[in-house]
């Protein structure tokens, strides 16, 4: 009797399978190779965590022999380098008393390439909302502070292949986006 109940919720799983791939695949098999692998990595942060935010985010840890000011000014001189433009610098807020695990002080860098900017609101008005790119600076009470960015790799691959033009001005920003943090959070200029 357990035998042929197993067997049964076998064939049942195994039926619900192939109706999910005859209804899904053709539409998965249209988008970027990178899709799926994209968007598995955020579900398993998400499952991780449970902070989808945290999932799209990317964080850099600053160096403690770093200060705020040579931070900001790196992203500056770093954004140059890259083809971006600074289109924002604004200082959120400062808590001077704030306690070791709340956040004490946030600066918000706003980085462009107007050029890649004007192609994907052309290609698509909803990349405006990736827009301008963000590198916020945040210090906590207790002294740690990390530079925080959008992860732009579901924005690239997530939905159908770019165009190959579009790709490539594409990772010029991703690259942009995850170097000059990378870079800042060490005080390099």
């Amino acid at each position: 009797m357990i035998k042929n109940i197993l067997a049964l919720i076998g064939a049942l799983v195994l039926v619900v399978m192939i109706g999910a791939y005859a209804v899904m695949g053709p539409k998965v098999g249209k988008l970027d190779s990178g899709a799926m692998p994209a968007f598995m990595d955020m579900f398993e942060k998400v499952l991780k965590d449970g902070d989808p935010a945290k999932a799209m985010m990317k964080e850099y840890k600053i160096e403690d022999d770093v200060a705020n000011e040579d931070v900001i000014e790196s992203i500056k001189a770093l954004a140059e380098e890259y083809n971006m433009r600074i289109v924002g610098d604004t200082k959120m807020f400062t808590i001077p008393d704030a306690k070791a695990d709340q956040v004490k002080f946030v600066e918000n860098v706003s980085l462009c390439s107007l050029y890649i900017a004007k192609k994907f609101l052309n290609h698509s008005r909803y990349f405006g909302g990736f827009m301008p790119c963000r590198i916020m600076l945040v210090e906590y009470g207790n002294g740690d502070r990390y530079l925080i960015t959008m992860d732009l790799t579901l924005a690239i691959h997530g939905g159908f292949p770019l165009e190959e033009e579009m790709l490539k001005l594409a990772t010029a920003v991703q690259k942009a986006m995850d170097e000059i943090p990378e870079r800042a959070a060490r005080g390099d200029f």
